[in-house]
């Protein structure tokens, strides 16, 4: 009888990954006359050309995450980009949905199956388009959620969600939303004036009625937010409530997407090593309260990695709502201006495309590493619709000593 191969667990690296700029949603959005597909296949573009010793064929697979798969967004997302943006027509691909951890969860999909030796490379990101898809457009829920009461109407709208935590912890007020909320803007700002961002981000040429034009930067920015301008915004979601369109991310279209591999495929083909990942954790909670997820999430990360929080060197945390990101930080002791924290903003500022977000994390945290020596592990983390959280570590190749 054949001996089976012995299990070999291979380390597995982020090799780079790049992201459209993210506009804002709607008609007066800069990609409103953009199809979702083609700013995938833009950035699967852009990828590629941006790592030429990596021959197409030695992808194994392809996993772009978008929360409504239907339309622009439908059709298999990961099979037709990468037929659309190039790839041999031997490189399989798959769509993904774990809403806002969509690509997230493409990027740790594809890891377990090279950890696990079936593959060498793949390709893992996400594309939302929610000026044409909104949040749960034509979904069905079952009725037997609400009948039965298996969940709170408000898990169903995400504000609500948001404004639950501040009902929950007291000490998350409006004003520490709104405070985390304007410093966020102002360290996009500063991060953009510094060339931190731009280096990662693929222009994409768009069409409005002036004509055409080139899309190169985030569309959502608001350097100028005051917390004197946030205080008197209104509450959308209840009368007299705390959750606000300045202290929560916009409405956003764009596409990430990131090259994995394994740590002896990337030696071979000569490909940079951006990130190693340490372990990663996915946790549910009350859908009602799902802002907490990463809590959970990244307490199963860590105990998986044998580390505490007090190893991570840098945070890079989805801002979906500031109150979310401030749940996250009182657990774990950690202040509101810690700078291992979004130090160049976050999603309140550039926007939060739902299941293309994880990736952006990753493309963020990354380039802080290589700036960072100082710090060995990093981590990225989001809350996910319907009561979700999800973790992942990393480790700093460029480590030479320090936290």
């Amino acid at each position: 009888m054949a001996q089976a191969p012995s299990a070999h667990r291979s380390d597995v690296v982020f090799v780079d990954g790049v992201r459209t700029p993210f506009g804002r949603a709607g008609e007066k959005g800069q990609y409103w006359n953009t199809r979702a597909d083609d700013l995938i296949v833009k950035a699967m573009i852009g990828l590629l050309e941006r790592n030429p010793s990596l021959p197409k064929d030695r992808v194994d697979d392809v996993a772009i995450a978008a929360t409504t798969q239907q339309g622009d967004q439908g059709l298999t997302l990961g099979r037709t980009s990468a037929i659309l943006a190039g790839l041999p027509l031997s490189v399989p691909g798959y769509a993904i949905d774990r809403m806002c951890a969509g690509a997230m969860t493409s990027v740790t999909t594809i890891a377990g199956a090279i950890a696990f030796g079936a593959y060498d490379i793949g390709i893992a990101g996400g594309v939302e388009h929610m000026g044409r898809h909104p949040m749960g457009f034509n979904a069905d829920p079952n009725p037997r959620f609400l009948a039965e009461k298996l969940v709170s109407p408000d898990s169903l709208n995400m504000g609500n969600t948001a404004e639950r935590l501040h009902d929950r912890f007291p000490s998350l007020t409006k004003e520490r939303s709104d405070r985390f909320s304007m410093l966020s803007q102002q360290k996009v700002a500063a991060a953009y004036e510094a060339g931190k961002i731009q280096p990662d981000l693929i222009p994409v040429a768009i069409r409005s009625e002036e004509g055409w034009g080139l899309a190169t930067k985030d569309e959502g920015m608001r350097p100028e937010t005051t917390m004197e301008g946030l205080a008197n915004l209104k509450t959308p979601f209840r009368p007299h409530g705390r959750v606000t369109a300045g202290n929560a991310s916009p409405l956003t279209d764009g596409a990430t997407v990131s090259l994995i591999a394994s740590a002896d495929a990337a030696a071979e083909l000569g490909l940079p090593t951006k990130m190693r990942m340490v372990s990663f954790g996915f946790a549910g909670v009350e859908p009602e309260v799902m802002g907490i997820g990463p809590i959970p999430s990244t307490e199963k990360a860590l105990r998986k990695a044998g580390l505490t929080i007090d190893d991570i060197g840098l945070f890079e945390l989805n801002e979906a709502f500031a109150v979310q990101v401030l749940s996250f930080l009182d657990h774990f002791g950690v202040d509101d201006e810690d700078p291992r924290v979004n130090p160049w903003g976050g999603a309140i500022a550039i926007g939060h495309p739902l299941a293309s977000s994880g990736v952006r994390l990753m493309i963020q945290l990354a380039r802080q590493f290589e700036e960072r020596p100082d710090v060995r592990y990093g981590l990225t983390a989001m809350c996910v619709g319907l009561g979700q959280g999800g973790s992942v570590i990393w480790e700093n190749p460029h480590y030479r000593g320090g936290k």
